[in-house]
């Protein structure tokens, strides 16, 4: 987890100031210990100090919408996992002098509460939809406020026992909510899109939070639909055959324990579980984030752009690793030894020769001679090059003499299978050799290696170019060049381009191949921006997820 992004604890409430330039503004979350102890509800509500009881005298007669779910203690955010029942606040609290009961006395006390009508047993309409398992209902943000639907409000008079801290006083609150559970729960893994402040009246409460940059390994719900800022992993029982990238999940999460009256700060947009204790009540106030407020909403697509620009361009960057300095002498190593046991081999001088028998253009080659110039590791990555050429184009003469006895159009077809033989796969640098070679030269060094083949073998060069490079390939040679084009002088890049691209039949077709390659790594790197943070599965090929 990165420094700046580690959650912090005060002892002590900051002022709206404060709040809004040191903790709001980083959006990373913090937490406030002790700030809503002077609350009537800290006291009032409390469970252990007859807190039921003021609370079924105060809104008892309210109905209230639960939440229903056959799979708690887990509960869905998802709506075809749970339902959302009617419930009078007094039949709430029966179950919860219900739990207490058997939590102090062991299951048989309760009788004599229900018959002495604490436990309120006799409406079926109470208790028809939980009789059997009182655990699967959970009051989930019952409206105390709702400045955006003053019709849900359902607890208004709870208003008057907790006051907003003073660090909000200043915002423009969306809603204030009650939670409360009377038996142990815990909600899906999901991010809200408002500011977040968690305040525990009693009871415990766990939460373990993520980054909105960890949502990849957290596999959120499809954008389109109904429970899109949910996670699809299930934590307490991830199958990693299936969500392979949340196996590193909890390298990136964070944990707090919050106790009544301590409060947290969820900015939003990041995941967060949270585990509440048998009895635990708490109030959450969410407002809009300056961001979002400042939005406008005629910029849209031009933010959704940019941002998706931001992704595509970091997805790009994650398949393409910085070389170290021990990768680039461990290199240098190999090719000594390379170099001491031969260097370059007799099928290296005859690859062009291949190559311009199978393109038929009837040209010599020219005069072959392996410049005494070239450092070890340019003069053993243009033996790499060659060979790996070499190889595709005999393997691709192989094939053609296997599905054809004809001969009438063997270039031609031959240069189709040669152009197959490109992996599938060819969006992760570990499994494109071109691709590694090219990666790891020095940008001054990979020019050398050009300048050589275009010297000795430029049919060679010309088929690596047309033919094997793939779209990772494509993308590391432009950044090689453009890493090369701050290195040099203009005159000494202009010169390289024209000898370069001078060595192509159609130096077009080149400039295409490469331009072509490039913008294919970058849709599939899109593609998987979609669906990692979207949940918009594309199929096909991914690199390292």
């Amino acid at each position: 987890m990165e420094e700046s992004l580690q959650i912090q604890r005060l002892e002590e409430a900051p002022s709206a100031r404060d709040f809004e330039s040191r903790i709001e503004s980083t959006n990373v979350p913090a937490v406030f210990s002790g700030c809503v102890k002077d609350w009537k509800a800290f006291s009032k509500w409390n469970p252990s100090n007859g807190g039921l009881d003021y609370l079924q005298e105060r809104v008892g007669l309210c109905v209230v919408e639960a939440m229903l779910s056959s799979s708690a203690p887990v509960f869905y955010g998802d709506l075809r996992s749970h339902e959302r029942v009617p419930l009078p606040f007094s039949a709430f609290i029966g179950l919860c002098k219900q739990r207490m009961c058997h939590s102090e006395d062991g299951s048989g006390a309760c009788f004599e509460a229900e018959q002495r009508g604490l436990l309120d047993p006799a409406s079926e309409y109470d208790r028809k939809p939980y009789e059997d398992a009182p655990q699967q209902i959970y009051l989930a943000q019952v409206p105390i406020i709702n400045t955006e639907n003053e019709e849900r409000v359902q607890l208004e008079s709870l208003r008057e026992d907790f006051q907003t801290p003073v660090f909000l006083e200043d915002k423009i609150l969306a809603s204030t909510n009650l939670w409360m559970n009377n038996a142990q729960a815990r909600s899906s893994t999901h991010y809200d899109p408002h500011h977040n402040l968690l305040c525990v009246v009693s009871g415990c409460k766990q939460v373990v939070l993520w980054p909105p940059s960890a949502s990849a390994m957290l596999y959120p719900m499809p954008i389109y639909g109904e429970a899109s800022n949910h996670s699809s992993v299930p934590l307490e029982n991830p199958d990693f055959s299936n969500y392979p990238r949340a196996q590193c999940l909890m390298e990136y999460s964070q944990k707090v324990i919050l106790h009544a009256g301590d409060a947290l700060f969820i900015p939003e947009g990041w995941f967060h579980q949270v585990d509440s204790d048998d009895l635990t009540i708490a109030v959450n106030f969410w407002w809009r984030s300056n961001i979002v407020s400042n939005m406008s909403e005629h910029m849209d697509a031009y933010y959704l752009r940019i941002i998706l620009r931001r992704l595509t361009d970091k997805e790009m960057n994650r398949v393409l690793p910085k070389s170290s300095l021990a990768e680039m002498e461990n290199k240098k190593k190999h090719t000594c030894v390379v170099l001491n046991n031969g260097g370059v081999d007799q099928n290296d001088n005859d690859l062009d020769q291949a190559c311009e028998r199978k393109d038929l253009k009837g040209k010599e080659l020219e005069q072959r001679t392996m410049s005494h110039e070239l450092e070890p590791l340019a003069i053993h990555a243009l033996h790499e090059l060659v060979s790996l050429v070499h190889h595709r184009v005999n393997a691709a003469e192989l094939r053609q003499q296997v599905q054809s006895t004809s001969t009438t159009d063997s270039a031609g077809s031959v240069k189709d299978e040669f152009t197959k033989v490109v992996r599938a796969n060819s969006f992760s640098l570990e499994d494109d050799p071109v691709a590694k070679i090219i990666w790891a030269l020095q940008p001054c060094t990979l020019r050398n290696v050009f300048l050589a083949m275009v010297k000795n073998f430029p049919r060679t060069l010309e088929a690596l170019i047309l033919h094997l490079l793939s779209p990772v390939g494509a993308e590391v040679l432009t950044r090689k060049f453009e890493e090369m084009d701050q290195q040099i002088t203009e005159e000494d890049r202009n010169r390289f381009y024209q000898v370069f691209y001078g060595a192509f039949d159609d130096q077009f077709a080149a400039m295409d191949a490469i331009l072509n390659g490039k913008e294919l790594f970058a849709l599939q790197a899109y593609k998987n921006v979609l669906d990692k943070y979207l949940g918009v599965d594309w199929g096909g090929p991914k690199p390292g997820v």
